[in-house]
């Protein structure tokens, strides 16, 4: 992970949380509007669809909300909004950015192995076994729900003693609840069609492998990911000024002159002064050293 980061880390998405946010708002408005079923129908994640040539399912399926709106969701969206800024920060954007995609990504795919499955099923007992799919996957759309729960099952992995109000009044650490949503997913696994069980398992594969591969990440302290957050974002910082040549590299620390103003000047620093001063040509030998 941290070659591929250094290799296309440039390329992640920052604040991808209130992106998220923003897509499940229109989501929610679409599901309110009079065409909700019309526009749900059209862009839906439908595999045999997706097939005949309608590629834009494989991207709109997002929009599609995990749950009816209510005074609730706005709080759900909020409290979302706030695990999900908190673990790219603690992560980094470019391994938040994996977490996210990664789950859309699997989720697409169960949802072609569902297909398969189907193909296969009814070329065994003799019906259209894709038709079949085709028509489950019609009359219950794809939704964002158990992305977002594998966003809740990450942050209470990596914050397990952090605590929240339950109804704004029960005291609880997020691993109880961690712990209680993977029991209802597993009974949803365990209750649910075929279909269902593909969907939830590809659903939570980013979740699996991210608890896998990133258990040391997991089991150091809060505070310590934070710093670490925080130093490789100044470490990249200085590294873009650095390769930035409209900023100067030397400074008098007198005059304030740099090699981009007077490029003919020369810069020392000052082995007498107590600290990493540099000074040019005209003051390097008349400053008064730093003790």
């Amino acid at each position: 992970m941290d070659k591929f980061e250094r290799k296309y880390g440039r390329f992640a998405i920052r604040n991808l949380s209130l992106i998220l946010i923003i897509v499940y708002a229109i989501g929610y408005l679409i599901a309110m509007s009079p065409l909700a079923g019309t526009i749900i129908s059209f862009i839906s994640l439908n595999p045999y669809l997706i097939l005949k040539g309608q590629i834009w399912r494989i991207f709109t399926w997002v929009l599609i909300p995990p749950g009816s709106f209510s005074l609730l969701t706005l709080i759900t969206l909020y409290f979302y909004y706030s695990i999900g800024t908190t673990l790219e920060h603690t992560w980094g954007t470019f391994r938040y950015n994996v977490y996210i995609f990664s789950g859309i990504l699997f989720t697409v795919l169960g949802s072609f192995i569902s297909l398969l499955f189907f193909y296969i099923y009814g070329r065994i007992i003799g019906v259209d076994g894709m038709l079949y799919a085709y028509q489950v996957f019609m009359l219950n759309p794809v939704s964002t729900y158990y992305i977002s729960m594998s966003i809740f099952l990450a942050f209470a992995a990596t914050f397990p003693n952090a605590g929240v109000l339950l109804f704004f009044i029960i005291p609880v650490k997020m691993k109880w609840l961690g712990i209680l949503d993977g029991v209802f997913l597993l009974i949803s696994f365990i209750t649910g069609s075929i279909i269902d069980k593909i969907v939830i398992f590809t659903s939570m594969l980013n979740f699996i492998i991210f608890y896998v591969s990133q258990r040391r990440l997991i089991h150091t302290s809060p505070k310590f990911r934070y710093q670490q957050a925080k130093r490789r974002k100044q470490y990249q910082s200085d590294i873009k000024k650095e390769m930035d040549p409209s900023v100067p590299k030397h400074k008098c620390a007198i005059c304030g002159k740099n090699e981009i103003d007077f490029p003919d000047t020369e810069f020392r620093f000052c082995s007498k002064c107590n600290g990493n001063y540099e000074y040019c040509s005209d003051h390097l030998f008349t400053h008064k050293h730093i003790e």
